[in-house]
């Protein structure tokens, strides 16, 4: 899976990609929603792991904008949020996201939440 990590925190950075490292996959990172959109007109990812709360755009509206601006083609988005409200996970939900994450993430709801992913066909 080609996969991006959407999260401001160093530390959450760091961690997130350490555990990814541990499953066997590698990310590329971007600090904030702007980040994310740049990233996303770059190259195609299979899946953002997106920090709800960011500076500059946060992971909601970075969410609405990838599913307006890539409306077919677009990467499985996971929400990832330490808001564990009922109503924080309908709103990851209505701006379009397709799975959430708890933070702190725990290793078994990651692996669970990347099985649901395939990679993009690859074009010849």
């Amino acid at each position: 899976l080609s996969i991006l990590l959407a999260e401001d925190n160093a530390v959450n950075q760091k961690l997130a990609l350490r555990i990814l490292q541990r499953l066997g996959y590698r990310a590329d990172v971007a600090a904030n929603g702007v980040e994310v959109l740049d990233a996303l007109a770059r190259q195609p990812y299979d899946v953002v792991l997106m920090d709800v709360q960011m500076p500059e755009m946060d992971g909601l509206e970075a969410t609405r904008q990838v599913l307006h601006r890539w409306p077919t083609e677009r990467p499985r988005i996971i929400a990832m949020t330490a808001n564990v409200m009922k109503e924080d996970q309908e709103a990851c939900f209505a701006a379009g996201m397709d799975d959430y994450l708890s933070k702190p993430i725990r290793v078994e709801a990651l692996v669970a939440a990347l099985s649901k992913c395939r990679p993009r066909a690859k074009n010849p």
